[in-house]
């Protein structure tokens, strides 16, 4: 006798979330086939789709994780396939997670630098999503701080200094170090300060030579290194700090991938970021992530999400920060205001900004991460403004400013700038000095592993294509091709 296949079961769970999202059955089948777009997946729903999934059928591969996705964006907080019903499967938007504790941090981060690690070409192509912003975000702000961090360290027996070990017959000469680092083992002062060492190495040649030039390397470590100590044993007091460096290497392996344009990567190491920097205790810090994203935003055209992220990094912070810090989270919102055009929004925010720089003095106690946020910095990012609101001559003037101040090891910031006096000069209508500051910027990129270098300049050419009649264009065409 021939058994009957099971019957399926109405999907309750998500014909409840439909509903409370007020989509249509041909609405949620035309959303899921977009965001597939996203992933580079040719999907075909329908309503019909829709139907089979309510009436019990489980799509196949990762569709129930893009399903999933679709219902985050639209209701705000982060959903599962398990949460609709739906058979688990790999997350398509792994790494955007923000984690509800500091292990679960370490894991999902971790994971993701193994596979950066392992494929970044297949990494590169993961889209950027602006809707991915809001959770994280959200979450850093209302979330609680980790009430503990520390790892194994009531087990762990107290470090004595070799010299004071009593000898028991055995050399008193003091044992090598091990190199390799396991899992489990303890996490010294030592091991921090070496951490936050290689990130400023790793920062310097970031300045100076683009995120290319080293990304691969520093994501290694990362793996290597920092995921080990990561999962070794420490107290509170160097778990956080433990954390902090590890958010920071982190940040700066996100900053690094957006500057070789893989945005939907670098928006992962971000998040990841903010999680960790939440697990350090250091919300200054998670405000300058946040301020991170928000420059990405800009950079991608998302001025509105650009801005909410400026003001959550304010909102988390409050008042306390140093004026220098204040600068910093003031002018990332007015890039957001003049990206939208909005004159009299980013006005009002470059002058908070220059406000707070001018209340700094020179014994305040600045994070490390803010140093370099001077009058130069702040010129560049008035020159920015008035450039996207097409206001030349006083982009002009600040961008001259920035030039004049900004030290060489910031080469990338100050081929950037160099392209802004370019734009400025060509909205004046002075072509040549225009054309001869962008071949002079041209040069500078392709001498660097930097695709928002090239993206700059590529820029500057569009403008460049109403005169492209004019001798001192052709002129700088030919140079730039003699420079390839």
């Amino acid at each position: 006798m021939t058994e009957r296949p099971a019957q399926r079961v109405p999907n309750r769970q998500l014909a409840a979330l439909i509903a409370e999202a007020g989509f249509s059955n041909a609405g949620l089948a035309r959303r899921v086939d977009q965001l597939g777009l996203e992933h580079g997946l040719d999907l075909r729903y329908d309503k019909t789709s829709v139907t089979r999934w309510l009436r019990g059928q489980q799509p196949r591969g990762t569709t129930p994780a893009l399903i999933a996705e679709v219902f985050t964006r639209r209701l705000g907080r982060r959903l599962s396939a398990q949460d609709l019903g739906l058979d688990a499967c790999a997350p398509v938007y792994a790494g955007l997670e923000f984690a509800a504790t500091p292990e679960e941090a370490v894991d999902i981060a971790g994971g993701l630098w193994r596979k950066d690690s392992g494929s970044h070409a297949e990494l590169r192509k993961i889209a950027f999503t602006p809707a991915g912003l809001v959770v994280p975000s959200r979450d850093w702000l209302i979330g609680r701080a980790d009430e503990r961090v520390g790892r194994g360290a009531e087990q762990a027996a107290p470090r004595v200094p070799e010299q004071s070990r009593p000898v028991q017959g055995r050399s008193s000469v003091p044992r090598q170090r091990q190199i390799d680092r396991g899992p489990g083992q303890r996490v010294t002062g030592g091991d921090i300060a070496a951490l936050r060492s290689v990130s400023e190495l790793f920062r310097t040649l970031d300045h100076a030579y683009g995120g290319g030039h080293a990304r691969q390397a520093l994501v290694r470590y990362l793996e290597h290194e920092a995921e080990p100590m990561l999962r070794g044993t420490y107290g509170e007091t160097t778990g956080r700090r433990l954390f902090s460096a590890a958010a920071d290497l982190t940040r700066l392996a996100g900053w690094t991938s957006y500057d070789i344009a893989a945005h939907g990567l670098a928006q992962r190491y971000f998040v990841q970021a903010l999680r960790l920097a939440q697990a350090a205790g250091d919300r200054p810090y998670g405000a300058y992530v946040l301020v991170t994203m928000s420059r990405q935003a800009v950079y991608l055209g998302h001025g509105r999400e650009a801005v909410q992220l400026a003001r959550v990094a304010q909102q988390g912070v409050g008042s306390g920060p140093p004026p220098v810090v204040q600068a910093l989270l003031h002018s990332a919102e007015a890039r957001g205001h003049a990206v939208l055009g909005e004159v009299r929004a980013a006005t009002a925010s470059l002058v908070r900004a220059e406000r707070a720089l001018g209340a700094a003095r020179p014994g305040d106690d600045v994070p490390h991460w803010a140093r370099c946020y001077d009058e130069g910095q702040l010129a560049d990012e008035f020159g920015h403004c008035h450039r996207d609101l097409q206001q030349y001559r006083a982009s002009a003037q600040h961008a001259e400013r920035s030039l004049q101040l900004r030290a060489p090891g910031y080469a990338r910031s100050r081929l950037f700038c160099r392209v802004v006096l370019a734009t400025a000069r060509l909205g004046l209508g002075e072509l040549d000095q225009a054309c001869a500051l962008g071949a002079e910027a041209a040069q500078q990129a392709m001498e660097m592993r930097s695709v928002r270098a090239v993206e700059y300049v590529r820029d500057f050419e569009r403008r460049l294509e109403p005169y492209r009649d004019a001798s001192a264009v052709r002129s700088y065409r030919d140079r730039v091709a003699a420079l390839s």
